[in-house]
């Protein structure tokens, strides 16, 4: 396909991807570089596709590929990233919406198809983080696509499927559980035909005749859970969809599990919901897998029958599967009306460890979307997507802690925020010490936000009706206020002592040499949280001050007395609930799950107390010029530091790891912030901007290795405040603000005798915190480590607690 661009004139605007590509057609070895032109041109980067590489059993290869769109504003051009430059994109350093310079690229042919074959692109430089390009492109799929015309017949080219043809979809960008591409059916509408009921087998009846029968009855069902995807995919596989989902279905004699496998999850798990109807033939029979985890259903008092589990596939046999709309559902089929397990934040605490439930609540906190490495040690490597969520329903002062792992519902697990409810199911307690109790997703969880409730079962649920009507009387300024999204967030706090593991695989955090800890930051890919121990000395701390704006001092040093003295606010709910985004006055109107958010107007403002800086002791030092910045270093560090064989500087504070108050106005941008990189650029991602978050000043400390040989810089940034999402479930226990008990503690203490009943308190200063440092002088610690990998060059690694040797065990 030759297609040819041109202007209002007529003449074919200059494009450096067409001339580059005609550029390979006439040399005969298919290979350019642009750096023999002399010149430095860029492209922008439209999308980045990924898909699991083909593999050779028992030979290495890269775990996946990657194709990306670039335009230079006349053509797009779909290229294959040869797989030594896939560090570019694990670290998002190479991502949409950025400019490239394309140095070398090649052609290359597919020999085993007569009409396909690519640009590959052999080395790249990333030079802009964000294109001036794209900011006058609109419409990007009116950019003609670049084809090189003995190619042009190629389908491929035109399809969303991968360039390597031996792979037929794409995968997220960034996990493997969400539903990636054109091949994913959005739904399926229900069959309007009859059928035949009077020849249905029962559930009950299936364990009777496995063995006895092969071709069986018809099921009529209803589904009653819904598990996430599960991608099964291996390099060496030739399976072309290999995925697999989990669903309990029900009648009146029982609950099995029916498993939906390959290529039938493209064309129905998106029309599968709970409450839908099922009448299915051709099925297949087969022993249930021992180790999968499954869902507590003994909320409908039936049977459920887990020796066994239907198996629903496109072959061997060809399963015929008829959805069967609500309307022509009959009574007399008695199927089980869908149930739930709602439980309240009050009874959260008395329930046992892994405790299985369902909670409904209204968010005033939405954490950012972090990424965990699985343990499992095949290929492909596999991360798993998660973030933490605050949410109340007016029944304890303290939120639901909720840790949610994606769910195969990007349109959800994307979708978050503030001041909208949230649905849970099956999700499990967590009881630790030191630490309030928190809810983790499970395999099993679904996930629902404003709206999506309408016409959902559990509407009709007591605890979903208590919330909505308890919504009815707060006061919605006062969660606004405290509404946050983003930052840095670890739950659950650290234990008062610590305890090395016994072995790898424990959930315990893991002790590490500094080289080992080199290791591991250098091999983090992005978004990817670890939590890892080490031990040595502190050798130098520095106080920073970024930014402050001044508030009321009787507000701020009351909100901090008011968190550790055991009095902190009951967090209310506010009504604010999806749907369309425009601005409109407040409104006390009646409230519902499905009331538009934008009944409310945030206001800015920021709630941060100003940190009186003067100068300190003698053993202070204040730099006039930059940031204000107060210091303590020990009497041998400028002697030792000149001996260290490696020194990680990762003390810098970066603006990803504050949290942003929620603002109605700047909702996509908060979003955007907040949410992995998105693999398909949009006019919105260029527009999006967010106001500068505000930081009174954090603490960068050095440690000096246990052997002298590394040390490492490291970033502190205490509680404050009682609105800091961070000050959940901390301890509220006084402490003397010594560097080493804040850095023990986490927070900043009011000073002693300064309880709720006092209308104003004043924060520690930082001068006098840092001048404690010499204390340490010397001392041996255990040094707990938040370390999340924040995309190019940046890394936070924040200190989350320190132990003395009186308070660390032996396992």
């Amino acid at each position: 396909m030759d297609v040819t661009a041109s202007t209002s004139t007529g003449i074919p605007p200059p494009s450096l991807l067409k001339r580059t590509l005609d550029n390979l057609s006439t040399k005969w070895y298919l290979k350019s570089k642009q750096n023999e032109t002399e010149t430095t041109e860029s492209v922008a980067v439209l999308t980045i596709q990924r898909y699991l590489c083909q593999g050779k059993e028992n030979e290495p290869c890269e775990s996946y590929n990657y194709d990306i769109t670039v335009t230079d504003g006349v053509w797009r051009a779909k290229c294959f990233l040869r797989p030594s430059l896939n560090h570019l994109v694990h670290s998002n350093t190479l991502k949409t919406g950025s400019d490239v310079i394309i140095e070398q690229c090649s052609f290359v042919y597919d020999e085993r198809n007569l009409h396909h074959g690519y640009i590959r692109i052999e080395n790249l430089r990333c030079v802009s983080e964000k294109s001036p390009l794209l900011s006058s492109i609109q419409n990007v799929s009116s950019l003609p696509l670049l084809i090189k015309s003995d190619v042009e017949h190629s389908a491929f080219l035109q399809m969303d499927v991968p360039l390597m043809l031996n792979r037929k979809h794409y995968l997220p960008l960034w996990n493997n559980e969400f539903p990636e591409g054109d091949v994913w059916a959005s739904s399926i509408s229900p069959s309007n035909l009859g059928v035949d009921v009077t020849r249905v087998i029962h559930i009950m009846d299936l364990e009777y005749t496995f063995a006895s029968l092969r071709k069986r009855p018809p099921l009529l069902v209803r589904i009653v859970q819904k598990s996430r995807l599960r991608y099964y995919g291996k390099p060496h596989s030739k399976i072309e969809f290999p995925y697999q989902a989990y669903f309990e279905v029900a009648d009146q004699s029982g609950i099995m599990s029916l498993v939906l496998w390959n290529e039938l999850c493209p064309r129905f798990y998106n029309s599968f919901h709970v409450g839908t109807v099922l009448y299915i033939q051709d099925y297949a029979l087969k022993k249930s897998y021992p180790n999968r985890s499954r869902p507590q259903m003994d909320q409908y008092k039936m049977n459920t029958y887990t020796s066994i589990e239907i198996c629903v596939n496109a072959r061997n046999p060809t399963s015929i599967i008829t959805l069967i709309p609500n309307n022509l559902v009959a009574p007399q089929w008695s199927l089980p009306k869908v149930s739930y397990r709602f439980t309240t934040r009050s009874a959260i605490s008395t329930l046992p460890n892994n405790y299985v439930c369902d909670v409904m609540g209204l968010i005033t906190f939405v954490g950012r979307v972090e990424r965990l490495k699985s343990t499992n040690n095949t290929a492909p490597e596999k991360y798993w997507s998660f973030r933490w969520v605050h949410a109340v329903d007016g029944t304890s002062e303290h939120p639901f802690i909720l840790e949610l792992f994606s769910s195969s519902q990007p349109e959800m697990f994307y979708k978050i925020f503030p001041m909208t409810f949230v649905m849970c199911t099956q999700m499990r307690v967590r009881q630790v010490e030191g630490s309030l109790p928190y809810l983790t997703s499970s395999c099993e969880t679904e996930i629902f936000i404003t709206g999506y409730h309408k016409g959902q079962p559990y509407m009709k649920d007591p605890t979903v009706r208590r919330l909505v009507q308890w919504t009815k009387s707060i006061q919605e300024d006062l969660i606004l206020r405290e509404a946050v999204l983003g930052g840095h967030y670890s739950y659950p706090h650290p234990p008062r002592t610590f305890t090395q593991p016994v072995a790898a695989t424990s959930e315990q955090v893991s002790i590490v040499s500094l080289p080992d800890l080199k290791k591991a930051i250098e091999a983090m890919q992005y978004r990817e949280h670890q939590i890892l121990a080490i031990q040595g000395q502190i050798v130098a701390v520095r106080y920073v001050e970024k930014t402050s704006v001044t508030v009321p001092q009787d507000v701020a040093a009351k909100k901090a007395a008011d968190v550790f003295t055991g009095e902190q606010t009951a967090t209310g709910v506010h009504d604010a609930n999806g749907g369309n985004v425009s601005g409109r006055k407040r409104t006390r109107k009646t409230r519902n799950l499905e009331t538009p958010h934008d009944s409310v107007q945030a206001k800015r403002g920021h709630t941060e107390a100003q940190s009186d800086s003067q100068s300190g002791e003698q053993n202070l030092q204040r730099p006039n010029e930059g940031s204000s910045v107060l210091s303590w270093e020990s009497s041998s560090w400028s002697r030792g530091q000149q001996e260290v064989s490696a020194h990680l500087r990762h003390g810098t504070l970066h603006e990803e790891s504050l949290s942003q108050k929620f603002e109605l106005d700047d909702l996509e941008a908060l979003l955007q912030w907040c949410n992995p990189h998105p693999m398909n650029w949009t006019p919105e991602q260029s527009a999006n901007t967010l106001p500068n978050a505000v930081c009174p000043g954090y603490y960068q400390v050095t440690i000096l290795g246990i052997n002298k040989q590394m040390a490492v810089d490291v970033a502190f940034l205490p509680v404050v405040h009682a609105n800091d999402p961070r000050a959940v479930g901390l301890p509220r226990g006084q402490h003397g603000n010594t560097m080493l008990s804040c850095l023990s503690s986490g927070f900043l203490c009011p000073p002693a005798g300064v309880g709720s009943s006092h209308g104003e308190a004043s924060h520690q200063k930082p001068e006098d915190i840092v001048a404690t440092a010499s204390e340490l002088e010397d001392t041996r610690l255990v040094f707990v480590l938040d370390i999340c990998h924040l995309g190019g060059e940046k890394m936070e690694v924040l200190i989350s607690k320190v132990y003395t040797l009186t308070e660390v065990h032996p396992a």
